[in-house]
Order: structure tokens, then C-alpha cells, then sequence
């Protein structure tokens, strides 16, 4: 499985929450505390929007593990972003390749996965006839992440993103009954278009890999008023993670079972999430 991290607020440098925190996605490479596997050394990848670009993000991805890439290291130093996707990968048996890395782009979005669809081998065939043939040549890599994202692409990631989200979820479901696999899908997913995030905690044993989102700003502002970083962002600033960056107490929520979030948020901080099935 792997580790990922999603932020939205006020522009910082991508290092302020890569590498400085305590339990930074940096460290959860060599020592995650809640991941399946303690090490996720098969590859990363970043990707982020800039204020000056054209709306499309940026990605950089590589196959080695990010705890001793001096690119990556170099990057994250210079780069301020207000919207940005990291990812370190543990590959659960599809091959160790750049095309492979997360996260995956297509046009303003972006896309990142924990989890697995069980016994991909069988189900591969019927999900991918299900992709939008024009859509299918974008395909570059091999795993059931990027599938996932081309088929919510295709059942209409534009216009409304937890209705796609839902209908992928129903179709890898339904499709994983017919070839008598039993709790197919396992997902924590980010999803961005370069305005909002979206972020979702769902399988289908009801037992989801572990993704927590920060509390507000103010609400982090008044628990710890010295933390310098906290003084300059926006009340919109917020982080959706795999597993907490620090051990500071009110800053992290665990998002429940079976729902979704946004950032920036309304009035509730998530909304039930339960697959479509057509």
C-alpha cells in the first residue's frame, strides 16, 4: 500500500509539510505507523498547480524512494504551490515504473490511490472496456489506480466528482461479484482540480486503509499559537493525509468510513460517500 498527502490553503513552499513535520510523508517512506507496510520505497511522485500557469498541474515523478532523492529534496525547497498532491508508493505487485507513479494527470486533474482492487488480473479486461475509447490511450502505466481515475473520468469526473467517484466504486463492485471476488475495492483517493479537493475513504469490507484531515486553521491557531507556520494561512488552509504528520493533539481527525471530503470546506467537514451502481 502506500502513503499520500493532499493540501489546499494560502501558497507555501512544498518542504514546509513534505519535510519538516515530526512524521513527515518523507519519514512515513522508511517508517509509517499505520500503513500496511512499514516501508514504501516503490517510488513518488508530486504534482502541483502554480498561480501563473494554465491551469493544468505539474508532476514530477520517479521510481526510487523519496527519502533519499536529492531532486526531490532540491524541489521541494524552491517550489511554493497553494494546491499540491505528494505520494509514496509500496507497489502491491504491479511493476516498479515512472508510468506508474502517483499521481496520475489528466487535463486540471490530478489523482492518487491507497488501496487495491483484489484480483485485478481478472477484473483488468471488463474495467478497461469500460474506459471512454477516447479516452483509453492515456493509459500509460499498469496499475488499478489509474484505471480507477480513467473511469471516473469517463463517468463524468467534469461535471460531478463524488457521482463519478461512486459510479467507478459501483462498477469495480458489480464487475467483482460477476467474477465471484468478493470485497474488490479498497480505496483512500484524492482527487483535485486545481480549485478543490475532494478526498475518499472507502471498501468494500467496510474496513478502509486510515486517512485523517486536518481541523481549521483558527481551531490549530488557538491549540498552538506558537507554531509559526500557522500565523500567515488562510481559515481555508487544510490537509487531507494517510496517517497524521505529528502527535499534536486536536490538529487530526480520522475521516470516518464510507464518506468524503472537500477542501475548502462547507459547514460539515465530510459527507457519506456509497458507491453507484448502474
Amino acid at each position: 500500500m502506500c502513503r499520500w498527502l493532499a493540501y489546499s490553503g494560502s501558497p507555501i513552499l512544498l518542504d514546509t509539510v513534505l519535510y519538516r513535520p515530526e512524521h513527515s510523508l518523507i519519514n512515513q517512506s522508511l517508517n509509517a505507523r499505520l500503513g500496511v507496510e512499514t516501508t514504501n520505497g516503490d517510488g513518488f511522485g508530486l504534482g502541483w498547480y502554480s498561480a501563473d500557469g494554465d491551469g493544468t498541474p505539474a508532476v514530477f515523478r520517479d521510481i526510487g524512494p523519496a527519502w533519499n532523492n536529492r531532486n526531490l529534496l532540491e524541489l521541494a525547497g524552491h517550489v511554493r504551490s497553494r494546491m499540491f498532491f505528494a505520494h509514496v508508493r509500496a507497489s502491491t505487485g504491479t511493476a516498479i515504473q515512472q508510468t506508474n507513479c502517483h499521481p496520475f494527470r489528466h487535463g486540471r486533474w490530478l489523482w492518487m490511490h491507497n488501496g487495491s482492487i483484489t484480483d485485478f488480473h481478472r477484473l483488468r479486461r471488463d474495467l478497461c472496456m469500460a474506459v471512454d475509447p477516447a479516452l483509453f490511450p492515456s493509459i500509460e502505466g499498469s496499475t488499478d489506480s489509474e484505471v480507477m481515475f480513467y473511469l471516473a473520468v469517463t463517468y463524468g469526473l467534469d461535471q460531478d466528482v463524488p457521482g463519478a467517484v461512486a459510479r467507478m466504486a459501483g462498477l469495480v463492485e458489480r464487475l467483482g461479484k460477476e467474477h465471484g471476488v468478493p470485497d474488490p475495492l479498497q480505496m483512500t483517493v484524492a482527487v483535485a482540480d486545481g480549485e478543490r479537493v475532494w478526498a475518499f475513504r472507502y471498501s468494500s469490507v467496510r474496513k478502509s486503509r486510515s486517512l485523517f484531515y486536518s481541523s481549521r486553521a483558527e481551531t490549530v491557531r488557538q491549540l498552538y499559537p506558537e507554531i509559526d507556520f500557522l500565523r500567515g494561512v488562510s481559515e481555508a488552509t487544510r490537509l487531507i493525509v494517510s496517517e497524521p504528520l505529528g502527535d499534536l493533539h486536536g490538529v487530526w481527525n480520522e475521516l470516518p468510513e464510507g464518506s468524503y471530503a472537500v477542501i475548502p470546506s462547507g459547514p460539515e467537514d465530510y459527507l457519506p460517500f456509497v458507491p453507484e451502481y448502474m
